[in-house]
């Protein structure tokens, strides 16, 4: 197996697929990157066990032979990194048991992993569905922010994704934050989906979306996997088991209050009073008739204080929030004006755009200690 490419492209290349590479573990085959050349076709995988990727690549040199070659995947990616925008020459040489790269004066010799240890990747099915870039794009930046980082609850460290006729939702929390996005599809799904995705998967997916000029993905589903394919691109990934939260249960019927606010005004004084808000101190939200005063103090560094106008009505009233979900929620809503739904100190606060309610961001309260 030889083949000539630009080291651009395989450069690229590798860095999203060493991503997906196992950092540790029992089967040093995961820790590979496979190259495949089949019928002048080139393609890059790896697999965590999870979640898997192939990419394909162009050849724009000469190439021979067919074949596959699992060589260490962050050693490749890192020479390949450093090889400089050239040509690079790879070849598979079966009785060394390694593969030489060639660009320039660099000569390297990788010796390659046991390719019988690395498992086959799931392939997309004939029964598809087809989502829109753009809008799967925006639902997975605005949601996939709220999971959890947190491996002692996994089933929050994913997104459910549901899918009914014409309409998709997605929904992540970590249980302080929740944020759910309804999306109209533009073909009816033709069964009812309802799978928790590991939220990595989909940035991963989020990445390939903003590399990609494709207009649909292809969505194929299984028992035990979500199956993606962008513009040649194939990811997948295991979904996680266990019963996702009652979203819908969470949100109050009602709220005593809602202030429309200046998004852009409301973010940059968010971001500034925040500063004040260290060693895990609230951002305070402060209502007055017709005011809204931002606070936040860390007794041995200091305070600090906004005001905006603000459409209220009724008593004074203060919440307390963790001031980095607060400002990711009202980053996440598009617009002029963000929309700040309240009911008491002690209950969930919601942002969200104003008149749609296809975009909500619930925010747990923090405690003040007046």
């Amino acid at each position: 197996m030889k083949f000539s490419v630009k080291n651009a492209e395989l450069s690229s290349k590798l860095t999203s697929v060493a991503r997906n590479v196992a950092k540790s573990g029992s089967n040093p085959a995961l820790g590979g990157i496979l190259v495949e050349l089949s019928e002048g076709r080139l393609s890059l995988s790896s697999t965590d066990g999870n979640k898997s990727l192939r990419v394909p690549v162009h050849i724009d040199g000469p190439h021979e032979g067919n074949g596959k070659a699992l060589l260490p995947g962050r050693l490749f990616s890192d020479i390949s990194r450093l090889l400089g925008a050239g040509q690079v020459e790879f070849e598979y040489r079966t009785a060394e048991r390694d593969v030489e790269l060639r660009s320039g004066s660099s000569n390297f010799h990788i010796r390659t992993l046991s390719g019988e240890d690395f498992p086959p990747l799931p392939e997309p099915g004939e029964e598809t569905v087809s989502l829109g870039r753009e809008a799967l794009l925006e639902t997975i930046e605005l949601v996939a922010r709220a999971a959890s980082s947190d491996d002692m609850r996994p089933v929050l460290t994913s997104v459910q994704v549901l899918a009914s006729g014409s309409e998709m939702t997605m929904v992540a929390t970590d249980s302080y934050r929740l944020a759910v996005k309804k999306t109209a599809l533009a073909t009816p799904v033709p069964v009812e989906l309802d799978k928790n995705v590991p939220a990595q998967a989909l940035n991963e997916l989020s990445r390939l979306l903003s590399g990609s000029d494709t207009e649909a993905v292809r969505l194929t589903v299984t028992d035990r996997d979500v199956i993606f394919e962008v513009d040649g691109a194939v990811l997948s990934t295991t979904t996680v088991d266990g019963q996702f939260p009652n979203y819908q249960q969470l949100f109050p019927e009602t709220y005593d209050h809602d202030v429309r606010l200046p998004r852009n005004e409301l973010l940059e004084s968010v971001k500034r009073v925040s500063q004040m808000a260290q060693k895990n101190r609230p951002l305070k939200i402060s209502l007055s008739p017709g005011e809204l005063t931002i606070s936040a103090e860390t007794p041995d560094l200091g305070d600090a204080e906004e005001k905006l106008p603000a459409s209220f009505e009724g008593d004074e009233l203060s919440i307390g929030f963790n001031h980095e979900f607060f400002r990711a929620g009202i980053e996440a809503i598009k617009g002029d004006e963000v929309m700040l739904r309240v009911i008491s100190p002690l209950r969930p606060g919601l942002l969200q755009p104003v008149d749609d309610d296809d975009f909500r961001y619930l925010v747990m309260p923090i405690r003040l200690n007046e």
